[in-house]
């Protein structure tokens, strides 16, 4: 909780959300072993948590390209940036709030 201005902290925020209403998306490209790698800890982690999840191909989208092919794989929850390059699960559960 922020003194000043008596507003909950983002992360305090995100933390009580219900992991099921979240959404991950994983940015990668084909052939990219660590998006492999951030795809099994994510489906894994997802899977206990009842968070969705989605994948985009940077190779598909020129503005993903832009954004985040030096960082693949890049990870987003609820669409802001949460890791890139390797995934801690449970990092990630904690993000969801589980």
């Amino acid at each position: 909780m922020d003194a000043m201005f008596g507003r909950a902290k983002k992360k305090d925020a995100a933390a009580r959300k219900d992991p099921a209403s979240r959404t991950v998306t994983l940015i990668g490209k084909p052939g990219c072993h660590l998006c492999d790698d951030a795809r099994a800890v994510i489906e894994a982690v997802c899977a206990e948590t009842g968070a969705s999840w989605e994948e985009k191909d940077i190779t598909l989208d020129e503005e993903l390209h832009r954004a985040y092919w030096e960082q693949i794989p890049v990870v987003l929850v609820d669409g802001e940036q949460h890791t890139f390059w390797r995934v801690d699960a449970d990092r990630l559960r904690r993000e969801l709030g589980a």
